[in-house]
C-alpha cells in the first residue's frame, strides 16, 4: 500500500519558474548550499506561516473578553461554536488550495490565501455581533487553511531532498511562534485597547510580508511527465499526463496510507487546536487571572516552537514517523499529569511538553506526507490530510465548550485532548508498521 518517497517530477520552465534539474529540490541534488532566492522564498513562506499561526491562536486570547466584555450574549458553548468557524473555513481552504496549487501553481495560491486571511482577520476587529464575527472568521479560515499545504508543497520543491523533512518541520515552527506572539502582545494590548486591537495586527502581513512574497516566491507549474512516445508533456496537455486530484489519493496504491494520514492529522489537530482555543479560558476557570492565563498559553506555544526544532533534528535522525509516535506519547502523558492538579511549576512544564508533543507530531506528519507522495500529488495530498484533519480542529472548540457547559470541569478538556494525542500515537504506529512491511517487501523483491 505504501510507496517509498518519490523524487520530484521535473517541471516545465518559464519566466519566474524553477527549471527542472537545476532547482535544489530535484532528485539527485547534493547537499550544496541553497541558492539565495530559494532561501528568501522559504523565509517568506515561514513568515506567512507565522501570521497563519497568529491568526489561528488569536481567538483563544480574546475569547474571555468576547464572553465577558461584549453584549453579544456568548456562552461557553456558543463561544466554542464561534471558535470552530475558522476551522471550518480551514477545512475548506486546505482541501481546495492543495488541489489548486498542483493545478494552477504554488505562488498564486499562496499569495491569494495570504490576502484572504489578512483582509478578513482585519475585518474581525469591526464585527458588530457574534454571527458577523463568526462569518468573518470562517472566511479568514479559508485563507489560513489553504496557505499551509501550498507553502509546504512549494518549499518541498525548493530544498534538497535530504533536507526536506527538516525544513518542512522547521517551517511549521511559524504556527506556534505566531501563537506565542498572540499571547505576548495580548497581555499588554487587550487591557489597554480592548480585544479588537488583536485582529488589527494582521495588517502587517498585508503591507509587509505579501509584498515580499510577490518579489521572492517563484511560480511552479503542473509537473511535466513523459508520454507514451517518450516526449515530455505538461500535465495540462493530452495523453500521457499523470492523474492528479483526490481520486488518485483514494485508490490503490495510495488509499490506505491516505486515510491513515488523514485520521492521524485529525486527532492531532483536535489536541493542538483544542488546547490553543481553550487553554487561556480553562486557566481562568481554574482561578488564574487573564495575565497568568495568557502566560500558560505562552508556555504551550513556546513548547511548540521548541518541539519544531527538536522534532526537526529527531525526524532527520530517526525518521519522521518514529519521532512522531514518541512526540504524541509525550503530549498525552503531559496532559494526563495536568489532571492530577500539580504545582504551578509542573503545570508550566507539562504545558511545554504538550506543546512539544502536539505541534511536533503535526509537523512530522506534514513532513512524512510531503515525502511519501510523488510531486504531482504532493499539494493535493497535503491538502487532503490537512483538510480532513481540520475536522478535528472544528470539533475541538465545540467539544471543549460542551464539556464545560455540561459541568464536567476543566479536567474533562485535558482528558479529551490527552486521549486524542494517544490515538495519534497508535495511528502513527500503524503507519510505521505499514511502511516497514512495504520497505521489507521491496527489498525482498529486489
Amino acid at each position: 500500500m505504501n510507496h517509498t518517497p518519490s523524487a520530484a517530477v521535473p517541471q516545465r520552465p518559464s519566466a519566474g519558474t524553477i527549471p527542472a534539474g537545476t532547482g535544489p529540490g530535484t532528485a539527485g541534488s547534493g547537499p550544496a548550499a541553497f541558492p539565495r532566492r530559494s532561501v528568501m522564498a522559504v523565509l517568506v513562506c515561514w513568515l506567512l506561516v507565522v501570521f497563519d499561526g497568529y491568526d489561528l491562536i488569536v481567538y483563544g486570547t480574546v475569547q474571555g473578553s468576547l464572553i465577558n466584555d461584549t453584549d453579544w450574549g456568548l456562552t461557553k458553548a456558543t463561544a466554542g461554536t464561534v471558535g470552530s468557524m475558522a476551522f471550518i473555513g480551514m477545512m475548506i481552504g486546505a482541501i481546495f488550495a492543495g488541489r489548486m496549487s498542483d493545478s494552477w501553481g504554488r505562488r498564486r495560491t499562496i499569495l491569494g490565501c495570504a490576502v484572504v486571511f489578512s483582509v478578513f482577520t482585519i475585518l474581525c476587529a469591526f464585527a458588530p455581533n457574534a454571527p458577523v464575527f463568526g462569518g468573518l472568521r470562517l472566511l479568514a479560515g479559508i485563507g489560513l487553511g489553504g496557505l499551509v499545504p501550498s507553502a509546504n508543497a512549494l518549499v518541498a520543491e525548493l530544498v534538497p531532498a535530504k533536507w526536506r523533512s527538516t525544513i518542512a518541520t522547521l517551517m511549521m515552527s511559524g504556527v506556534p511562534i505566531g501563537g506565542s506572539i498572540a499571547a505576548l502582545v495580548g497581555i499588554p494590548l487587550i487591557p489597554a485597547f480592548g480585544w479588537p486591537i488583536m485582529f488589527l495586527v494582521a495588517v502587517l502581513a498585508l503591507v509587509v510580508v505579501i509584498p515580499l512574497g510577490l518579489r521572492y516566491l517563484p511560480e511552479t507549474l503542473p509537473p511535466a511527465v513523459t508520454g507514451v512516445a517518450g516526449e515530455t508533456e505538461t500535465a495540462g496537455n493530452g495523453a500521457g499526463k499523470e492523474p492528479v486530484g483526490f481520486g488518485s489519493l483514494l485508490r490503490a496504491p495510495f488509499i490506505g496510507m491516505s486515510v491513515l494520514y488523514a485520521i492521524a492529522t485529525l486527532v492531532t489537530l483536535f489536541a493542538w487546536y483544542g488546547l490553543g482555543t481553550w487553554l487561556p479560558n480553562l486557566m481562568q476557570l481554574a482561578g488564574y487571572n487573564l495575565g497568568s492565563a495568557l502566560t500558560f498559553a505562552l508556555a504551550l506555544n513556546l513548547g511548540a516552537v521548541a518541539g519544531s526544532v527538536i522534532t526537526a533534528w529527531a525526524g532527520t535522525r530517526f525518521g519522521p514517523i518514529p519521532t512522531a509516535i514518541a512526540a504524541a506519547a509525550v503530549a498525552a502523558a503531559g496532559l494526563l499529569v495536568l489532571v492530577t492538579g500539580p504545582p504551578v511549576a509542573v503545570v508550566y512544564l507539562m504545558l511545554v511538553l504538550a506543546g512539544v508533543g502536539t505541534h511536533g507530531t503535526q509537523c512530522l506528519i506534514i513532513a512524512a506526507v510531503a515525502s511519501h507522495y510523488p510531486a504531482h500529488l504532493r499539494g493535493t495530498a497535503l491538502g487532503w490530510a490537512l483538510g480532513v484533519g481540520r475536522i478535528g480542529a472544528v470539533a475541538a472548540p465545540q467539544v471543549g465548550g460542551l464539556l464545560l457547559a455540561a459541568g464536567l470541569g476543566v479536567n474533562s478538556n485535558f482528558l479529551a485532548f490527552a486521549g486524542a494525542a494517544a490515538a495519534a500515537a497508535v495511528l502513527l504506529g500503524i503507519i510505521g508498521t505499514k511502511i516497514a512491511s512495504t520497505t521489507k517487501a521491496v527489498g525482498v523483491s529486489q
